[in-house]
């Protein structure tokens, strides 16, 4: 239990869970094992990790000796992330997947409450092609959060899986999850779903079932490193890496007059060490994704305004771009004639202030340090454990608290937003 103390409960909006083997052996109905495991599946050997989607395996392409997605537990230091021996194999964090462990690292991190996205299935569920087997794990994978949460149901909640792939199917787990009490939201990844966006009048039954279920939609960009390519923006940095590599002209290269250096006097070379991939990936693509997200599907598909009673939570993508996105709306409401074939011409910044939308936002972001006023009432604060990058409770009251930002209104962003967001009774346990 953590020495520090604080006035509130902190609600972490923003938490992940690593899945187990369990869901596949375990809690997947037993005439969909072999079909589940070749549908979706992740392989974490001794020498080698991938993911399995639709049978296609997509190895990591990062050092396997550093799980990045599971490395962070309190009392480490994003220097200390950054300085771990490559050739030294990691363990991952045992809060990634054990409640207990959960549980101890959440009071050392000055966390009461959380809601638990996934890992895996937040990479690979969504594409998964056979609706039967969908619908199977999808089951699986609730029933196992649900067992993990059952360890401290006044802490542990989750974002439930949603098989997207029949709507049929994902209206009746909808309804099925919505009588489990540790469901707090419906898992949405902002992407690209057979070809089609959440703009698409396919998603409407999904709209109106959140909104008449009270059911939050939970939306989570994921990091992209094994999907194909174009589902959403992570995927399509990933897959840049081999194309757009630094290239620098060299006289002395040779190469002919096709290789750019005239008659042999030269050649362009690649700059190795210079190419775009993973590292660009959880820099620009969250935001990408959810600010895509937003503007079409919120308030340029009008899903606010036909449905102003579902929530919406945009997760890990940082909450200060919102500002630009409504300038740029404003501009096109006024300027572009296609705005009037919008089925709701509601201003897009009335209806952003009125819509039930709140951003996530971390301890890091300085712009809600520098104008909480003009965010108080719409960002929920995440952590990101057990990420490389996550970061604790103390450090987003120190960060607010240093800026002078008034303690009610860090409460409000800490952990009152997020009850009214989710449906939770606050219940402080740490720094009491």
């Amino acid at each position: 239990m953590s020495t520090k103390n604080k006035a509130f409960a902190v609600f972490d909006s923003d938490s992940h869970i690593v899945e187990t083997p369990a869901i596949w052996e375990k809690y997947l109905a037993p005439e969909y094992r072999t079909l589940g495991k070749a549908a979706l599946w992740r392989e974490e050997g001794k020498t080698n990790s991938y993911l399995k989607v639709n049978g296609k395996i997509f190895r990591d392409t990062m050092n396997t000796n550093i799980p990045r997605h599971a490395i962070w537990r309190p009392g480490m230091t994003w220097d200390q992330v950054g300085g771990l021996d490559p050739d030294i194999r990691h363990e991952k964090t045992a809060g990634a997947s054990d409640p207990q462990a959960r549980l101890r690292d959440m009071d050392a991190m000055g966390v009461d409450q959380t809601l638990l996205y996934p890992t895996w299935f937040a990479e690979g569920f969504h594409l998964v092609e056979d609706p039967d087997v969908a619908y199977a794990l999808a089951r699986a994978y609730n029933d196992w959060i649900a067992d993990f949460c059952a360890a401290s149901p006044d802490r542990l909640f989750a974002a439930a899986m949603i098989p997207l792939q029949n709507m049929d199917f994902a209206i009746e787990e909808l309804q099925r999850i919505a009588k489990i009490p540790c469901f707090r939201g419906a898992f949405i990844r902002p992407m690209f779903i057979e070809n089609r966006y959440f703009t698409h009048a396919y998603f409407n039954p999904l709209w109106a079932a959140l909104e008449e279920l009270g059911i939050t939609a939970a939306v989570h960009p994921a990091s992209g490193l094994w999907n194909p390519e174009w589902t959403s923006h992570a995927q399509f940095i990933e897959k840049m890496k081999g194309r757009s590599t630094t290239q620098v002209f060299l006289p002395e290269a040779g190469g002919g007059p096709n290789a750019g250096g005239g008659n042999g006097g030269g050649g362009i070379l690649p700059l190795p060490g210079r190419d775009l991939g993973h590292p660009m990936s959880p820099i620009i693509a969250p935001w990408l994704d959810n600010h895509m997200f937003v503007a079409s599907t919120l308030l340029g598909f009008a899903v606010m305004a036909r449905y102003p009673k579902m929530k919406v939570v945009m997760a890990h993508g940082k909450a200060s771009w919102m500002e630009e996105v409504l300038e740029k709306m404003e501009a096109s409401a006024l300027t572009f004639p296609t705005i009037n074939t919008y089925l709701v011409t509601t201003d897009p910044e009335e209806l952003w202030e009125e819509g039930e939308v709140m951003l996530g936002f971390d301890a890091e972001e300085r712009l809600i340090q520098k104008l909480p006023q003009d965010y108080a009432k719409k960002v929920v604060w995440g952590s990101h454990y057990p990420r490389q990058d996550t970061t604790t409770a103390w450090d987003a009251i120190d960060k607010l608290a240093g800026a002078g930002v008034d303690q009610a209104i860090i409460a409000r962003m800490l952990g009152g937003n997020a009850a009214a967001q989710f449906g939770v009774t606050l219940s402080q346990k740490i720094g009491v």
